[in-house]
């Protein structure tokens, strides 16, 4: 088990609250056409199922992200060809990638073409799917980000298995997940996670 001592466990309540309330200037991949949060719009038209993207917005926006679901599936069906089904999923896509970047507190700028994740976020997106950090680890020079980050890791592993019935439990782990990939970029990068840096956004 991970001993974290008191001045970490200070850096990580720091390092939660400034990811994830305040807006940042780190690259995003959450607005890129193969994104997590497209993927679970794909999902969820796919199974008929909005609970895959209500997890990625807040309470509040709930009703505009389930009508924009069902506008999305009824043009779909209604859809003669492969451009018009493309243009019913992209509203969608639009719509929650808005939503879901408004709740960061960050501004949309669109759709991004797929393949254009920052290789940093894509290693950490890698150690989420597999389970697997060390790949990860070996790009972080500093053993307190190393600390921190096998820290957010065992959390996002923590709040990983939960229901897709149970949407507070989903939107706790894409928190993790969220200040996990942030967290991840800034240490690769060599900025140190500490209270002046992150702040300063």
């Amino acid at each position: 088990m991970l001993h974290l001592t008191k001045t970490v466990f200070v850096i990580l309540s720091i390092l939660f609250g400034a990811l994830y309330v305040f807006p940042s200037r780190t690259s995003a991949h959450c607005d890129t056409l193969d994104g997590p949060v497209v993927n679970a719009a794909r999902k969820a038209i796919n199974t008929d199922n909005a609970n895959y993207v209500l997890i990625w917005v807040k309470p509040e926006n709930e009703d505009e992200i389930r009508k924009a679901l069902k506008r999305a599936k009824a043009k779909k069906k209604a859809a003669k060809t492969k451009e018009e089904m493309d243009k019913a999923e992209m509203e969608l896509f639009e719509i929650l990638v808005r939503i879901h970047r408004e709740g960061e507190g960050a501004g949309y700028e669109g759709i991004k073409p797929a393949g254009s994740v920052e290789p940093e976020i894509a290693l950490a997106d890698k150690a989420v799917e597999t389970g697997k950090l060390d790949n990860v680890i070996q790009h972080i020079q500093s053993p307190e980000n190393r600390e921190i980050i096998l820290h957010l890791f065992h959390k996002i592993k923590e709040k990983s298995h939960y229901s897709v019935d149970d949407v507070p439990a989903g939107r706790e782990f894409i928190e993790a997940y969220v200040v996990f990939i942030h967290a991840v970029e800034k240490a690769i990068k060599g900025e140190i996670l500490h209270e002046s840096k992150l702040h300063d956004h």
